[in-house]
């Protein structure tokens, strides 16, 4: 019997790293929904939840912890960088910041709560299969 990695396993990236990379895919997300449609779509969700989950089997397991508050964080950050810049983007057009922020939260709920059930599902079974220390025995034919 040999031992193989599983995608539980896999990631191996430090909190910081980890961090880095969900702010660059986050922004670049915007970006691109921005250019496609001019406001924060369906497509802005969709990519958010997948991000949340990708990230969460990229960290390593000591740190879990960054990853597992990093969702929330992110989307706040982000809508307050794209409110800051361009509120109408988020919200209504006479909107300010923070009420733009707000609307803009409550708009992506769905996509916020979704990423981050996801992620923190996904971190609790990386750290039981880690725990376990055994994964999933593969038996060689």
């Amino acid at each position: 019997m040999t031992h193989a990695r599983t995608l539980w396993e896999e990631g191996r990236e430090p909190g910081w790293q980890v961090v880095a990379l969900g702010i660059a895919a986050a922004l670049t997300v915007v970006v691109v929904d921005l250019l496609l449609g001019g406001h924060i779509s369906f497509f802005f969700d969709l990519c958010f939840v997948a991000l949340c989950v990708a990230l969460a089997l990229t960290v390593r397991p000591s740190d879990f912890f960054t990853v597992g508050v990093l969702p929330p964080l992110l989307m706040i950050g982000v809508f307050v960088l794209v409110g800051v810049s361009r509120p109408s983007v988020i919200g209504h057009p006479d909107d300010g910041t923070v009420q733009a922020v707000i609307t803009g939260l409550s708009e992506h709920s769905l996509a916020l709560v979704s990423g981050y059930v996801l992620c923190l599902s996904t971190l609790y079974v990386r750290q039981r299969v880690t725990r376990s220390g055994q994964g999933l025995l593969h038996h060689d034919a």
